[in-house]
């Protein structure tokens, strides 16, 4: 079934929209899933007799856009349309992750070249590399992001990213951007850059006239937690592991930008602010479900939920949640009594339609 077969059904079925401002980048990637499927198709005996046997891949696709316009959605079709292949989706932050630790590994061990072995492991592993969400936030990222992409593309890897940015507008501020204009022209010189120019958010207009706060936490409030997943996500997914001056944030399921975990994953685990600011920065909604009443026996997992809902609520990342108990009663009494209004209020708040059009997730 073809990349433009799969939009179609899923169009037909009820589960996405039909948005015109996806019909480029839906053509773009079809054009290009059509192309990795002649690169990797065994070559006749006239191409072999004839033919250069080293074909070059095909260019791959920088698809920026706003939040919620289906970027992730219409690369995941695609990655799911390109057949059996070497291949390999994986969210950018998670990926870099993984680079920061084979670095630290290589320079363990005493190696006198770090980026290059790798580089090149990741390379001989996939032939098409898709990287959601690409953003530079971080220096150390910056600093080794160029040099990777050079092997990628000298490998021949087809990459294709997406990003709310421009490549022009990555790291914009950032220390020592002038190091970080070398990767931009690598970006645009390598990949078509392909703009989705929409002004629906998909993902809000799912969540537009949706319950968003479900109390009792009881099997009913499970389902309906559950539901709202299975409509955003399909119901697939799969960790997201976050690494922070060596500590694994461990979110249980994500799917585009969408994370689902339980109380006792963010605010029972031995996590700092720090640790929260990056879960809030590295995702668009979070579904979290279990949340107990709490009393002075829970100052520390409350004192985490209270800083997890203070990234989230200033990050503008809207809040799908099973609770308990209603906001006001979730700390009814104690010590910690009276610094938790200000937390259940912007419970409160965040589930009202006037917060969650101001989002950016």
């Amino acid at each position: 079934m073809t990349l433009t077969q799969r939009y179609g059904r899923l169009v037909e079925s009820g589960e996405i929209r039909n948005d015109p401002a996806q019909s480029d980048a839906l053509a773009r990637l079809e054009r290009l899933c059509q192309a990795l499927g002649t690169a990797n198709r065994r070559p006749s005996l006239v191409e072999r007799l004839f033919v250069r046997s080293s074909r070059p891949r095909p260019r791959g696709i920088y698809l920026f856009g706003g939040v919620g316009t289906g970027k992730s959605m219409l690369m995941d079709l695609f990655f799911e349309a390109t057949g059996p292949m070497a291949k390999r989706r994986v969210h950018f932050h998670a990926f870099m992750q993984e680079v920061q630790e084979g670095l630290h590994a290589r320079r363990k061990s005493g190696s006198e070249s770090v980026l290059e072995p790798v580089a090149a492991e990741i390379a001989s592993s996939a032939e098409l590399l898709c990287l959601d969400e690409m953003q530079i936030t971080d220096i150390a990222d910056a600093m080794i992001v160029g040099r990777l992409f050079e092997q990628f593309f000298g490998a021949g890897m087809t990459v294709v990213t997406t990003s709310n940015l421009h490549p022009e507008d990555l790291y914009a501020g950032g220390l020592n951007r002038q190091l970080f204009l070398p990767f931009i022209r690598l970006l645009t010189d390598q990949l078509d850059v392909v703009h989705m120019d929409g002004d629906v958010d998909h993902r809000k207009q799912q969540l537009k006239g949706e319950r968003r706060y479900f109390w009792p936490d009881d099997d009913t409030a499970s389902r309906a937690v559950e539901g709202i997943w299975d409509k955003l996500t399909g119901g697939t997914s799969n960790p997201l592991v976050l690494k922070n001056k060596g500590r694994d944030i461990r979110i249980p399921a994500f799917c585009n930008g969408i994370a689902k975990a339980g109380f006792s994953d963010l605010c029972r685990e031995a996590l700092g602010p720090g640790d929260l600011l990056l879960v809030a920065n590295s995702i668009r909604l979070l579904l979290l479900s279990g949340i107990p009443v709490m009393s002075d026996a829970d100052r520390d997992p409350a004192r985490r939920f209270v800083t997890l809902i203070d990234a989230l609520y200033e990050a503008r990342i809207p809040l799908v949640a099973s609770a308990a108990a209603a906001p006001e009663d979730l700390y009814p009494s104690g010590k910690g009594a009276f610094e938790f209004r200000r937390t259940a209020s912007r419970l409160v708040e965040m589930q009202s339609e006037e917060w969650c059009a101001d989002c950016g997730g």
